[in-house]
């Protein structure tokens, strides 16, 4: 995908994640670890989320570490 470093082959440090995102712009492309929570499956994330609130469920590629030394998520897609 344009502009996410790719994942380790080799390892399972950055994947795709079902999560909850919590953000107020969904233009958004990368969101800081504390803004997202792993989920254990897209129902869970759907279930989870809460528009209201800004809990919006995607799916995540990451976490990898941004230029400014914090971990990261890249949005993938919203479910």
């Amino acid at each position: 995908m344009k502009g996410i470093v790719p994942p380790d082959p080799e390892t399972n440090v950055s994947q795709v994640h079902p999560a909850v995102v919590y953000t107020k712009r969904k233009s958004r492309k990368r969101f800081p670890a504390g803004c997202v929570q792993i989920m254990d499956s897209d129902e869970a994330a759907i279930a989870s989320a809460d528009d209201a609130n800004n809990y919006y469920p995607a799916h995540v590629a990451g976490p990898s570490k941004s230029s400014e030394g914090q971990y990261i998520y890249y949005l993938v897609r919203w479910l």
